[in-house]
């Protein structure tokens, strides 16, 4: 899970997919956070994604960097202790101009069940689950 995680950080931004009825939806992410052993994002409450997520939390995570792409496939699951918002925005401080702990829409996801392959066109595959 731990390369999972210094991937992610290290490409920057990752790709959320979710589905929105029949619809594939797709969108830029940045924030990953290791707390209490699970892999966690974030998000607001009031976002389109939040919804579809709540609807069906079977989610793909995609990102590309220095010639090599990870795919994660897991599934979103909300946790809403204050402690896990907490721990998202102290490790993302900038993200406290738009979020808090504490103000009802800071929502935190940690992945479950999660597949993560990561490829390139010249190695194996390697698969990491967690």
């Amino acid at each position: 899970m731990e390369r999972v995680e210094k991937f992610l950080k290290e490409a920057g931004t990752y790709y959320l997919a979710t589905v929105e009825g029949d619809q594939p939806r797709v969108r830029p992410f940045g924030t990953v956070n290791n707390f209490e052993g699970k892999l966690y994002i974030q998000t607001g409450k009031s976002k389109d994604v939040s919804k579809q997520i709540h609807a069906n939390p079977k989610s793909e995570i995609c990102a590309f960097m220095d010639g090599r792409w990870i795919r994660i496939a897991c599934e979103l699951v909300e946790d809403d202790r204050r402690e896990a918002r907490k721990a998202m925005l102290d490790a993302y401080p900038q993200l406290r101009g738009m979020y808090s702990e504490d103000d009802g829409n800071t929502e935190v996801f940690y992945m479950k069940n999660a597949t993560a392959t990561i490829s390139s066109f010249t190695a194996a595959p390697e698969v990491i689950t967690f």
